[in-house]
């Protein structure tokens, strides 16, 4: 995938990955947070995609410092480039 990861309550980009290979991760194998298990399934390749990440489906109250604070959600961009 290529994506954007952004703070709801700010906007601020903490991550991205948007050329070359992108992200690679295997879904449903708990590789990534619980919001991108239940966001990108169901997707088509070539499809985008705005999951909401509330924090009990992302880094919960310990966060992932320093870039994300403790009980954010989260906003990605999602653009499915891949499927093998």
């Amino acid at each position: 995938v290529y994506y954007e990861g952004r703070l709801k309550q700010n906007n601020k980009l903490f991550d991205s990955a948007k050329a070359g290979k992108g992200f690679n991760f295997r879904l449903g194998n708990s590789e990534v947070i619980k919001g991108w298990d239940v966001g990108v399934s169901g997707m088509k390749i070539g499809g985008k995609r705005r999951i909401t990440c509330p924090p009990s489906m992302a880094y919960g109250p310990k966060g992932a410092p320093p870039e994300i604070p403790p009980n954010s959600t989260l906003v990605f961009e999602v653009e499915l480039r891949k499927v093998s």
